[in-house]
C-alpha cells in the first residue's frame, strides 16, 4: 500500500476543494446550517465509511464537522483515504 507524504499528496489534493494535509492525514472542515444537517451528514459519512471498511476521525460541535482521514494500518495517508474523501464529497 503506497503511503503519501505532504509532497506526494499535493497533486491529489489540488482537485479536492477544502481538503488539506496535516500530520500524515488529510482533513476538511464542513459547516452546515444547523446541528440537524451536521448530524445527518455524519450519519451518511458513517454509512459510507462502513461500506468501505475505512473509518474517519471526526469532531462535531453544533453545525461544524471536522473530518480527518488516515490509514491506521499503514500509519499514514493512503489511497483508501483519498477514496473515502472523494465519496464524502459526493454527499456535500
Amino acid at each position: 500500500m503506497e503511503k503519501y507524504n505532504e509532497k506526494t499528496a499535493q497533486p491529489k489534493l489540488r482537485d479536492m476543494k477544502g481538503w488539506f494535509f496535516k500530520n500524515e492525514a488529510i482533513e476538511k472542515n464542513f459547516i452546515f446550517k444547523n446541528f440537524s444537517e451536521a448530524l445527518g451528514f455524519i450519519v451518511q459519512v458513517g454509512l459510507l465509511a462502513e461500506k468501505q471498511n475505512h473509518h474517519p476521525e471526526w469532531f462535531n460541535v453544533y453545525n461544524k464537522v471536522d473530518i480527518r482521514l488516515s490509514t491506521h494500518s499503514a500509519n499514514g495517508l493512503t489511497d483508501k483515504d483519498f477514496e473515502l474523501a472523494n465519496s464524502i464529497e459526493q454527499l456535500f
